[in-house]
Parts: C-alpha cells; structure tokens; sequence
C-alpha cells in the first residue's frame, strides 16, 4: 500500500452511492478500498509505460 495519500472528491447520485455502499459492505469492503482498487486497475489498463514506472513498486508488482 501506499505511503501518503491524497484526497479525491467526486460526486455521485445518492441513490448510486447507497446501492455501491451497500455492495461494499456485503462484500466486507470499504467504498475506499473498492475505489483505489478500481483506480489501480485503470491506470494499469490505459497508463503509459513511463506513467507505470513512476508508480510505487508494490503497485508495479501488482500488474505482474
């Protein structure tokens, strides 16, 4: 896991966000932990190879 971090606010339709709440928590998942997860898949998706190097080594480890 990262070291420091950062905030992101975003802004969501309460309904969706109390459907995507409850999923997390039935599946025993913060909505932050399901969050930085889609994040990581993302830029590993669509990150080019010199924004993936800058990434931390245990994110990298992750993509193998």
């Amino acid at each position: 896991m990262e070291n420091r971090t950062a905030r992101l606010t975003l802004l969501i339709d309460p309904i969706k966000k109390q459907v995507f709440e409850e999923i997390c928590n039935l599946r025993d998942q913060t909505p932050s932990q399901v969050v930085r997860q889609m994040i990581r898949d993302y830029v590993h998706k669509f990150g080019s190879p010199e924004q993936l190097e800058r990434l931390p080594i245990s994110n990298k480890e992750a993509v193998l």
